[in-house]
C-alpha cells in the first residue's frame, strides 16, 4: 500500500519525516604547511575523526564554522540554541572546502586553502592557524568520483579547485586518458599533483590575481581537442567563468550536460555569504533554464 500523501492530502508538520540533524565534528589543527605562495595546508585531527562519515567520492567537502571571535562562543557551536540567542548577522558562517586527502593511518584529513592576506575568514584563519587550535564542520558532503569506464577526462579549474582536482587525479585507473587545465597566477602556484600517464596537465598563468580581464581558462579550454565517445568533464572556478564554459561545452560542443560536474566554487566580487544567496536567482545559476 502506497503511503504517498494525495494531491489533496499533503502532510501535515505532524506526518512529515523529521528531518535528520547535521553532526558538526570538533578537530583540532596538527600542523601547516606553506605548499605555495597563496595556499596553506591545514592537517586536522582529533577523537571525533573515527565518527567522520567520509563518501567514496573523490569530491568531498566539508562546511567549516566560523564565528565572531568577540562573542566568545565555544566550539562546537549549538547552532539551534545560537539561532534564538543572537541575531542573524552575529550566527557563524560556512565556508566550503574539499578534503584535499584523508590520512587513515594517522587520522588526519588535510584541507588546503587559497590565501590572499585578510581577506575573507578562512583564508586568514588558516594562515594563522597553531597547533592545538579547535575548527568544526558539518560534513562531509561529495558529489562526483572519476568514472573508471570513461573513455576521457575533462578537468580544468584555478586554485579553488586544486585540491579537488588533486584528489581526483590520485583516485583514478592508472590507464586513464584526458586532460586537466588549471589557471594559477603564475609558476609558483604551481603544485605537484599526481598524475596518470594518459592524463595531459596543462598550468597556465594569469600573470596577476584573478579578474574577469586576466582569466584565460575558458579560452584556453576552447582550444582543447575533445575525442568522441563518454567523456566525464571535472570543472569548476569562478561562477561567470563556469557560465561561459558550460554554454562552451553543451551549446558549441554538443556535449551532454547530464553527468557533468561544472558549477561555481565562487564568485568575483562576492564573499561566500553573498554567493550561496545568489545561487537561488538567475545570475547565480549555471544553467538559465533550471
Amino acid at each position: 500500500m502506497s503511503t504517498q500523501a494525495s494531491p489533496d492530502q499533503q502532510p501535515t508538520a505532524e506526518t512529515k519525516k523529521p528531518r535528520k540533524p547535521k553532526v558538526q565534528t570538533l578537530l583540532e589543527v596538527v600542523r601547516t604547511e606553506q605548499i605555495a605562495p597563496h595556499m596553506v595546508r591545514v592537517v586536522l585531527g582529533g577523537e571525533q575523526f573515527d565518527s567522520i562519515e567520509f563518501k567514496n567520492d573523490t569530491d568531498q567537502y566539508i562546511k567549516l564554522l566560523f564565528a565572531d571571535p568577540a562573542l566568545g562562543l565555544q566550539r562546537p557551536y549549538d547552532m539551534e540554541a545560537l539561532r534564538e540567542q543572537l541575531p542573524k548577522k552575529q550566527m557563524p558562517v560556512r565556508r566550503t572546502y574539499t578534503v584535499r586527502h584523508i590520512d587513515w593511518l594517522n587520522k588526519q584529513i588535510w584541507v588546503d586553502f587559497v590565501v590572499h592576506g585578510d581577506e575573507g575568514i578562512a583564508g586568514p584563519w588558516a594562515a594563522n592557524a597553531q597547533p592545538g587550535d579547535s575548527i568544526s564542520f558539518f560534513g562531509p558532503g561529495s558529489g562526483y568520483a572519476p568514472r573508471p569506464e570513461a573513455d576521457f577526462h575533462l578537468i580544468a579549474g584555478d586554485e579553488s579547485s586544486i585540491p579537488a582536482i588533486a584528489a581526483a587525479l590520485e583516485g583514478m585507473e592508472a590507464d586513464a586518458r584526458g586532460v586537466v587545465v588549471l589557471e594559477v597566477r603564475d609558476a609558483t602556484e604551481e603544485v605537484p599533483l599526481t598524475v596518470p600517464e594518459g592524463i595531459e596537465l596543462m598550468w597556465i598563468h594569469r600573470g596577476g590575481d584573478f579578474t574577469p580581464e586576466t582569466t584565460r581558462i575558458t579560452d584556453h579550454l576552447r582550444e582543447i581537442e575533445i575525442p568522441d565517445g563518454d567523456v566525464q568533464v571535472f570543472i569548476h572556478g569562478e561562477r561567470e567563468q563556469m557560465k561561459r564554459i558550460r554554454k562552451h561545452l553543451v551549446k558549441e560542443r554538443g556535449l551532454e550536460r547530464k553527468g557533468m560536474s561544472l558549477s561555481a566554487y565562487w564568485a568575483y566580487g562576492r564573499i561566500e555569504d553573498q554567493f550561496q544567496a545568489e545561487k537561488q536567482t538567475p545570475a547565480g545559476k549555471i544553467d538559465p533554464d533550471n
